[in-house]
């Protein structure tokens, strides 16, 4: 067969491709393989103890028994698949939860099934995993305060951030948000990270809390976020910490983070200027909208300016690595009455505050939802009774299309090795990584276990490798 190409014609050519490919790669090394936090639940620095995140643990159980104390209820608060079916008054309620409870549910009923599956799951996680990402913050939480009593707090969090540690009470992620870089509170935000940082190697010999980073939020321009990566290098070098230990993320919550001064996009731009540091971008709801003049009534995380921006941000980041992060429901799920010792509420006052709390939680809900639609797998809460609603939305995502995707997921990978064994073409394999995607995200998030993955046809080795490419060589090489 003639060819008019040699090796020694083409050498230059191809050297010089294979250096642009290994160059893309470094920048677009593809999805991490690490665990991503479903949620970053911010609460002010003041407030910080080392048992924090295990007491919201307790009122987010004590709000769901108070509000939703059965699958029953719960569904009908949020409007999962076949509420409508489910009974409405107490005596009925009850005995369906009794015969549940007595008997299991077969999976071929499935809209009870994934009613009490997902209640379930929501009450093991309260139990054992409450929070899986916290920031102790400095910004918002915190507001702007003399300067020696955000001082003291910047020290009172970083002991209470050691005991945490050492008794083992601190979620898997955490983390501090320090005061914008912006030309009024740089000074601020940067004293509060080196007395923060400061206190707490000292007291650690240079161990950091697993999967800790910095919060930089209201980015605008890249050299903000030059300047917090050369103050992470004065910090390793002048404490025990090890060159490259402290991590950053950015928060999105400006129109000039999306579209910059010179008219291009500028996510890429801040994510370089972190020199390998970044490992999330956050996006800010309510600040963004107010940046886009949107006012305070339709300023929500569904809103279509939100839904560019993030658009931008998916873009932007697809394949780097980088987790992103979507914002919060600012409307928090708590009942508008009280009652003291002296004045316990009348049935109408309990009411309403049902009424009230369910609101919430169908709002936040369905906001959360068209996050995961979106592709943003990871959002803020604010408030401990916002927790069994993230976990309800994130497992319902997933687990009410699991039969069918696993059965999909199948026959998918048997059609596509049979076609590559008998030498067809086989071009979907956007639609096979899809289908991957699918699962692997809802492992991630606790919705499915490593052997209900099995019922996919796939084994967990192959579920590992993260690729349909990879699989599909695998089996190519084994059938062969």
């Amino acid at each position: 067969m003639k060819t008019t190409f040699t090796p020694e014609a083409i050498h230059d050519t191809l050297g010089k491709l294979q250096t642009a490919n290994e160059t893309f790669l470094q920048y677009y090394p593809g999805e991490s393989e690490k665990r991503q936090p479903l949620h970053t639940v911010y609460g002010g620095a003041q407030l910080f103890k080392s048992d924090t995140t295990p007491k919201m643990g307790k009122l987010a159980l004590r709000s769901l028994e108070q509000y939703a104390p059965n699958f029953v209820i719960f569904s009908q608060a949020l409007e999962l698949p076949g509420h409508a079916a489910l009974p409405t008054h107490g005596d009925e309620i009850q005995k369906l939860v009794d015969a549940v409870q007595a008997n299991g549910v077969d999976e071929s009923d499935h809209d009870l099934w994934l009613a009490t599956t997902v209640y379930q799951q929501i009450l093991q996680k309260l139990e054992n995993e409450p929070v899986e990402d916290f920031r102790i913050d400095f910004e918002d939480g915190f507001g702007n305060r003399p300067d020696d009593e955000e001082d003291a707090t910047a020290v009172q969090a970083a002991h209470a951030l050691v005991e945490g540690m050492n008794n083992q009470t601190l979620p898997p992620f955490i983390g501090i948000r320090i005061k914008p870089f912006s030309k009024e509170l740089t000074y601020r935000g940067v004293r509060t990270l080196d007395i923060f940082i400061t206190t707490f190697v000292e007291q650690t010999e240079g161990k950091l809390p697993n999967n800790f980073v910095v919060t930089l939020p209201k980015v605008q321009i890249p050299e903000q976020v030059t300047a917090l990566v050369e103050l992470f290098e004065l910090l390793e070098s002048k404490t025990s910490l090890n060159p490259g230990d402290l991590k950053l993320e950015i928060m999105i919550e400006t129109t000039q983070a999306i579209i910059g001064v010179e008219g291009s996009a500028t996510i890429r731009k801040l994510v370089n200027a972190a020199k390998g540091r970044c490992v999330g971008a956050h996006f800010g709801t309510y600040d963004y909208t107010a940046s886009c003049d949107i006012t305070a009534k339709h300023q929500a995380m569904d809103h279509a300016v939100c839904d560019f921006a993030k658009h931008m941000m998916k873009v932007g980041l697809a394949g780097t690595g980088i987790f992103i992060s979507d914002g919060a429901t600012n409307i928090m799920p708590v009942g508008p009455h009280r009652a003291t010792a002296d004045q316990p509420l009348v049935p109408l006052q309990v009411q309403e505050n049902v009424t009230s709390v369910h609101r919430a939680w169908k709002l936040a809900f369905d906001h959360i939802r068209h996050s995961l639609k979106h592709g943003f797998y990871q959002g803020w809460d604010l408030h401990p009774a916002q927790l069994p609603v993230r976990y309800a939305a994130c497992y319902s995502f997933f687990l009410e299309g699991f039969a069918e995707a696993s059965t999909r997921l199948n026959n998918f990978m048997n059609k596509a090795a049979q076609a590559t064994l008998s030498g067809d073409v086989f071009d979907d394999a956007a639609t096979g990584q899809g289908l991957l995607n699918y699962f692997l995200r809802a492992l991630n998030c606790g919705a499915i276990s490593e052997e209900e993955v099995i019922k996919t046809g796939l084994t967990l080795e192959e579920i590992r490798t993260r690729s349909f490419m990879k699989i599909l060589q695998g089996r190519m090489t084994s059938g062969a």
